[in-house]
């Protein structure tokens, strides 16, 4: 992991962020998925979480089919735990939501991957469906990864585990 920051402390990049968003709400709204990827394009960390909340924000409700594609791209594209935990569970979770059908074929694809963070992804979108988990789902791709000796794949068999239980 070797990211650049601003060191901007969270409370302030989200009170920036805000100011931004509403002053150009049309805009962003329009142009929601593309501003994402500029904004992933940038070295600096906090353009990534920007870019997270405005798809976040913006896409709820409004995905659309091909935005699995986009959404692959966010968690591969400078990958750490903290930006892969909150696509996974809050973009990719939502998109299932939203895409039902999709839902064997998008995680299949993701645990079958090489790439680990599409693996972590797979483990965790169902974080915050409570009741709604599907845990044969999630059980049969926590024991896929079982032997993973990856921290990251471990750690999110045991906090989706946790969550269900």
């Amino acid at each position: 992991m070797n990211f650049l920051f601003f060191w901007i402390k969270t409370p302030e990049r989200r009170s920036l962020f805000t100011a931004i968003w509403k002053k150009n709400k049309i805009e962003v709204t329009a142009n929601a998925r593309a501003i994402a990827v500029l904004l992933f394009k940038k070295k600096e960390r906090e353009f990534h979480y920007c870019a997270i909340e405005i798809i976040i924000k913006e896409l709820k409700g409004k995905y659309q089919y091909d935005d699995i594609e986009l959404i692959k791209k966010l968690i591969t594209t400078h990958p750490w735990w903290d930006s892969v935990d909150s696509i996974s569970k809050y973009i990719l979770g939502q998109y299932l939501v939203e895409f039902p059908k999709s839902i064997h074929l998008i995680v299949t694809e993701f645990s079958n991957s090489e790439n680990m963070w599409l693996n972590r992804s797979a483990i965790l979108f169902q974080l915050g469906y409570k009741t709604k988990t599907n845990f044969d789902l999630l059980k049969k791709v926590c024991l896929k990864h079982q032997d993973s000796s990856e921290f990251f794949i471990q750690k999110a068999s045991g906090w989706s585990l946790r969550e269900y239980a």
